[in-house]
């Protein structure tokens, strides 16, 4: 069934699509299901998209499966509306209490073609938008029109998808080194999508960049990609070679995707190393500050810091929204606009696979993905049977 409304929408809109949906239950469950929704008319200022590619971030991956123990999954429901059941350990239910009993909206971007369009603009029928706004796991969805970005002539849809999340971060990070006074950076899981990213910006702007990866196959990857400096945390000598490339870039800020373990410990410590070498001692440890930014959760075990590298030093959280909402609008559509014209080289993304909803929710692939293993990313197309 569809419904027109000349005055907004200019075309045939289905009253109905799939949406998936994430929810956490009173007793300890995860529950995801596929939800028919009905799909707003747009307003004056909004459009309708139907969803063609939407990426799964890692801070996708958090709000759709949060703490759930996924060798516990089990499949309930139908071939055409499969319902994914897992348990959630006791100790992480205090954490969820907001969300209890909530069926959440999942997918922070993504890319399609606007179906409809409300009357001021009318102008954007039937372009190829990338869309940045959330509730993106749907077949169609309504939206401000202020949230989209018409595609650059020879875009696909997957490159449209990844637009947002991934390149404003990695500007973002460069951003904060150049406001806070730094001159040089450390990125962790560096071989990632945005790594790669992040690499490319640096060696385009002359920011010197120190990448840390997990292995040397990822290490090879990115010094085929030009990266000057890069340590594998894996090998016996990273503690020396951290300190040798923090000491040759000066890099005094780091940003790290890891968040568990000792990862964001070495790395002060190889600044502070670093800073001594042409210092006089101090009990109080170097003068210059050192700030290490957590901005991932690739381990979910506790930060361990030891504190032993001076006092001029620091650590916190770091998400793109509150860096955004400080720059303004001028300041967003200034990162946006280089987005959009890098958009298939500086920014450009690499998928793994794309999924239909019901791959998706088939519990090899789910777990597969939920590895959230470097340099791997799945694309979701809601449009697929």
């Amino acid at each position: 069934m569809s419904v027109s409304d000349p005055a907004s929408t200019r075309m045939e809109l289905p009253t109905e699509a799939l949406e998936l949906r994430s929810t956490v239950t009173s007793d300890g469950r995860l529950v995801l299901t596929l939800e028919s929704i009905t799909v707003p008319l747009p307003q004056a200022h909004e459009v309708v998209v139907a969803v063609e590619a939407t990426p799964l971030n890692p801070s996708d991956l958090g709000l759709l499966l949060g703490p759930a123990d996924l060798s516990t999954m089990t499949v309930a429901g139908t071939a055409e509306r499969p319902r994914v059941i897992a348990a959630i350990p006791e100790s992480a239910m205090p954490s969820l209490s907001a969300r209890i009993d909530r069926s959440m909206k999942v997918g922070n971007e993504g890319a399609g073609t606007v179906v409809a369009a409300g009357s001021a603009v009318s102008h954007l029928l039937g372009l190829k938008v990338g869309m940045f706004g959330g509730a993106m796991y749907t077949q169609l969805r309504t939206l401000p029109a202020a949230d989209c970005v018409p595609l650059p002539e020879g875009a696909s849809m997957a490159d449209g998808a990844s637009m947002f999340v991934n390149p404003l971060t990695a500007l973002a990070m460069v951003e904060t080194m150049h406001a806070e006074g730094h001159r040089a950076l450390v990125h962790t899981a560096a071989a990632s999508n945005l790594g790669q990213m992040l690499n490319r910006i640096c060696l385009s702007d002359g920011v010197p960049l120190v990448n840390i990866v997990r292995s040397e196959s990822q290490a090879q990857l990115l010094r085929s990609a030009g990266a000057s400096h890069v340590v594998d945390n894996s090998a016996a000598d990273f503690a020396e070679t951290l300190e040798d490339a923090i000491g040759a870039t000066g890099a005094t800020i780091a940003f790290d995707a890891i968040g568990g373990g000792r990862l964001a410990n070495a790395i002060l410590h190889a600044m502070e190393r670093s800073l001594s070498r042409a210092a006089a001692f101090s009990r109080y440890g170097s003068t210059t500050h050192k700030q290490v930014y957590i901005y991932g959760s690739l381990d979910r075990g506790p930060t361990v810091l030891d504190r032993t590298y001076g006092m001029a030093w620091g650590i916190g959280g770091f998400l793109l929204t509150p860096f955004l909402q400080k720059i303004g609008p001028e300041g967003e559509a200034r990162l946006r606009s280089r987005v959009a014209s890098e958009l298939k080289t500086t920014f450009a993304s690499h998928y793994t696979a794309t999924v239909s909803f019901r791959e998706l929710l088939d519990p090899v692939r789910l777990s597969a993905i939920a590895r959230r293993a470097t340099g791997e990313k799945y694309l979701i197309d809601p449009s697929l049977p």
